[in-house]
């Protein structure tokens, strides 16, 4: 187990693809205004925390569980199509509990940040880079998504409200479709 300055770009790179922290801010500042607030380094911790278990013991645990990876890959594509739907459409789909604590694991640390697409990488990473180069590209991750979640409220005035529906839009649309993506490729294994 030795650093690697390659695997850790590489694997830092693909994280920072899959976990798409700024194709989520639309998202997050949505769910921020419903909850009241995010916790940011209490989802910060959390989702690292997830990524860090499903990296040593992930498909293990989905095997005790009796779950393949495929369907809860198939379950956390439905959360995100249901979370992408409430931006497009603007009706309330998640009824918001008014917790921060509540909302900052389901659905902010999970599946937003670490979701089925992540913890699944995640554990994919491990067949080819060492575990270390791993580590350190969740960490950097980590840092990258506590300056997003800190700078919500930042980037909210920037857009105004305007540019801000218009976004949320988009990427809500962003969001059906990569939902889409993982579900159907993941469909396809039931009953094999």
């Amino acid at each position: 187990m030795k650093f690697n300055l390659q695997q850790f770009l590489t694997v830092s790179f693909t994280l920072f693809a899959v976990i798409d922290a700024i194709g989520s801010i639309p998202l997050l500042i949505s769910l921020h205004n419903k909850l009241g607030g995010i916790r940011e380094f209490r989802a910060t911790v959390i989702s690292g925390l997830f990524m860090i278990v499903f990296l040593y013991v992930g498909e293990p645990l989905l095997k005790l569980l009796g779950v393949t990876v495929h369907s809860f890959a198939v379950g956390g594509s439905i959360v995100i199509f249901l979370l992408g739907l409430e931006m497009v459409l603007g009706h309330e789909i998640f009824k918001s509990e008014k917790d921060a604590r509540a909302g900052t694991v389901v659905p902010v640390a999970f599946p937003i940040i670490a979701g089925s697409g992540t913890l699944t990488t995640v554990m994919s990473l491990k067949a080819n880079y060492d575990e270390i180069n791993i580590l350190l590209g969740i960490l950097v991750n980590l840092v990258l998504v506590y300056i997003v979640l800190k700078s919500l409220r930042f980037i909210e005035k920037a857009l105004g409200e305007a540019g801000l529906i218009a976004v949320r839009k988009f990427f809500g649309v962003i969001l059906l479709a990569i939902a889409v993506k993982i579900f159907g490729s993941n469909i396809g294994e039931f009953g094999k």
